[in-house]
Formats: structure tokens, C-alpha cells, sequence
């Protein structure tokens, strides 16, 4: 096998990208017509290959109750004949991005520090779903030691569960009034609610549904909450540019983002049902949540964000607004997080949304309402405003 076949053999095993093939074959000298053969061949003419889309995690785990739509949408059967798989990705905060770009995996769920840290370093990716339309992140304190806001942290520290963190946070002790300069980081890993918890740190990062997992686990805190006060938008999943340009993939993605909106609604009409989905698909949260009612709050903090103002969305779930972005993207540039101004327009996409929306939402409302609910659910309390 030559060098250029072993290039094509990466590629469609997808351990390389399509640009990084392109590359390769371009170092090894092949001549510029056969490089546009290459590139307008069959073989490349679609990633993510044979109808499949694989999601990587940004938090080191998939056991959490944050991912619910994909657990609905794989019961329920709404990704259709398309070929899914959603898996953990490491702990280290650009890890996700960088998987996507390299072509080992199709879809990135990043927040918008790291995000834009990954397009400032010439990783050409778009965002085409907007996950969170609250600020999904919060600051935790122990009892009683909660400041009136975040301009309270000065000269405090934070504890992390990765340096790359300080990506999420210095735009939000920001846009609070706070320099981040006089703030300190701990990187604690894993265990960065611990060390708040063992009065090593003033504050921790947070954010909805780890509050309830962390209640769970015996983490009792006070939090001052993203979705109170941020104009700042939340995490947003991902893919390569080459991808959103090629309009061979539009129908691939819309239909798998059109998946996970349908698991949207589902769980804002039926929260107990959507939880309980998720956990028979994650048996490892039966351990972290053995009071169900506690998993339930978990998803449903969730759910919140991610339905967010909802009357400022007509396009439905998903939809991005780029007056939230650029007031994020401006902040990062003024504290020097970014050293070149990027406009929301060109890294930020509602392309795939309407088609995402275009789906049966009666049906999904009747499948929520249908569902059988176990005994372990059957007497939950659904939360205030579930399907209001």
C-alpha cells in the first residue's frame, strides 16, 4: 500500500481529518489537478461518513443527566435510520475541539471561552446549535459566605476542574465588573467541589444540573447563577467548517440536530420521563442519584437553560442569538482573552435550526404524555412550569 492510499485508509477509519488528508497527500507530492480529484471525490464527499454522527463530551464523563435529549431521542427513535454515538471526551478543556478537528469525532459541545479560544488558534469550526440559551454557569460558595455578586471574589480564589476553565470564568468575573486579574485559580481536577467543600478555595465553578448532582453527592452550597444575571450565551455544539460548507452533509446534520430537538421537547413537556430515560441508559447515575427527585431537579435546571427566553427564539430549539455572542466575544477581546476581534456572524451559524424544528411537535408532545413513567417515578413531583 503507498503512502497516499495509507492517507485514504485514515481518513475513512476517521483517525485523520479530511483537511489533514488533503494535507498529507499535498506534502507527498501529489500534483495539483490529482489533489482536486481528490478532494472533489467520493471518498471525501462525506464526513461524517456512512450516515453516522459521533459527539464527544467536554466534561471527561458522559454520566451525567446533562446530555437527556440524546437518551430521549435514541428511545424514542428520532435520529431515524442515522447511525449516533455520544462519548466521553478527556477532562482537558479544548480536548473536544480539538478531537473534531482531527477528524475524531463530528461534533463538539464547547463552551463559548473555549469555543472561541479554538477559532482565535486557527481551528476552523462553526457552531450550528445553541445548546444553552441562558448562561448555563454558576459560582458556588459554602453556606453563609455567598457575596452579594461576583465583584465580592476580589483577591479570592476559584477552584477548577481543568486550567482551561479560566476561559469560562475571566468573561464572567468580567462582564460582573470584577478584573479577573485579581482572582486566583486552583486547578483541583475531579475534585474541584471538594476542595470548596474542605475550605481550600472561596468559590467554585459551577453550572445547572451539576448543582443538583452536586446536592446529590453531599455538596451543600449557596450559588450565585448565570441564568439570573449573564447576558452571555452557553455552550453550542460544534463541527468542522469544511463540513458546514459541504452541502452533501446538510441533510445529515440537520436530521441529527433534529434529534436532539425533538429530545428537547420531549423532556419541557415530560421532565420525570426524560430523566428516567436517561438514567436506564447511564446505570452508573443510579448511584450518584438515589433520590430520583434530586436526578429530576438535575435535568430540569438543565432543561431551563436550554429552553431560555423562549419568546425570542422563533426559530425554536437550538437558535443562536448573535447579540448575546458578539457582547460575549467583545468581553473576551477587552480583558485580552482574545488578542483579535471575532464577529458572532462569522463563527456562528442558525443554518441547520429551522429544518432542526421541523418536526411533529404534537406527536412528540403525545409521546411524552404516553410515556409509561416506572414505579420509581410514578410519584415524583413534575417540576413548576414543565409543558406550560
Amino acid at each position: 500500500m503507498n503512502r497516499v492510499d495509507s492517507l485514504i485508509d485514515a481518513f475513512v477509519n476517521r483517525s485523520i481529518s479530511r483537511r489533514r488528508m488533503v494535507q498529507g497527500a499535498a506534502a507527498l507530492g501529489l500534483a495539483a489537478p490529482a489533489l482536486t480529484v481528490l478532494e472533489r471525490s467520493h471518498v471525501l464527499a462525506f464526513q461524517p461518513a456512512e450516515n453516522k454522527v459521533r459527539w464527544v463530551s467536554p466534561r471527561g464523563t458522559i454520566d451525567v443527566l446533562d446530555d437527556y435529549p440524546y437518551w430521549v431521542a435514541a428511545k424514542m427513535g428520532y435520529f431515524g435510520d442515522l447511525e449516533t454515538s455520544l462519548e466521553p471526551g478527556p477532562m482537558e478543556a479544548t480536548a473536544g475541539t480539538k478531537s473534531v478537528d482531527a477528524g475524531q469525532a463530528d461534533m463538539g459541545y464547547p463552551s463559548p471561552g473555549v469555543f472561541s479560544l479554538t477559532v482565535e488558534q486557527g481551528i476552523p469550526l462553526m457552531s450550528v446549535f445553541q445548546m444553552g440559551a441562558y448562561d448555563v454557569f454558576d459560582f458556588a460558595f459554602r453556606k453563609g459566605e455567598m457575596p452579594e455578586s461576583l465583584k465580592g471574589l476580589e483577591g479570592k480564589t476559584i477552584s477548577l476542574g481543568s486550567a482551561g476553565w479560566q476561559g469560562i470564568t475571566d468573561p464572567e468575573l468580567a462582564q460582573a465588573g470584577l478584573d479577573p486579574k485579581t482572582v486566583s485559580y486552583v486547578d483541583a481536577g475531579q475534585t474541584w467541589g471538594q476542595a470548596l467543600a474542605q475550605g481550600q478555595v472561596d468559590s467554585a465553578l459551577s453550572w445547572a444540573g451539576l448543582r443538583a448532582q452536586w446536592l446529590a453527592s453531599g455538596l451543600d452550597f449557596d450559588y450565585i447563577l448565570g441564568s439570573s444575571w449573564s447576558k452571555f450565551p452557553a455552550n453550542s455544539f460544534v463541527i468542522r467548517s469544511a463540513d458546514f460548507e459541504d452541502a452533501n452533509l446538510d441533510a445529515v446534520y440537520t436530521n441529527y440536530l433534529k434529534g436532539w430537538a425533538q429530545g428537547l421537547e420531549f423532556g419541557y413537556h415530560n421532565p420525570l420521563a426524560a430523566t428516567q430515560i436517561t438514567m436506564e441508559a447511564l446505570p452508573a447515575l443510579q448511584e450518584v442519584f438515589t433520590d430520583k427527585q434530586v436526578a429530576v431537579e438535575s435535568m430540569w435546571q438543565l432543561a431551563q437553560v436550554f429552553r431560555g427566553d423562549w419568546a425570542t427564539r422563533p426559530e425554536g430549539w437550538g437558535e443562536a442569538s448573535m447579540e448575546s455572542w458578539n457582547t460575549f466575544l467583545k468581553t473576551a477581546f477587552d480583558i485580552g482573552q482574545l488578542t483579535k476581534e471575532i464577529k458572532a456572524e462569522d463563527i456562528i451559524s442558525n443554518k441547520y435550526v429551522k429544518g432542526a424544528n421541523d418536526f411533529d411537535h404534537e406527536k412528540v408532545k403525545a409521546d411524552a404524555a404516553g410515556f409509561a413513567l416506572s414505579d420509581d417515578f410514578k410519584s415524583l413531583v413534575v417540576p413548576e412550569g414543565a409543558g406550560a
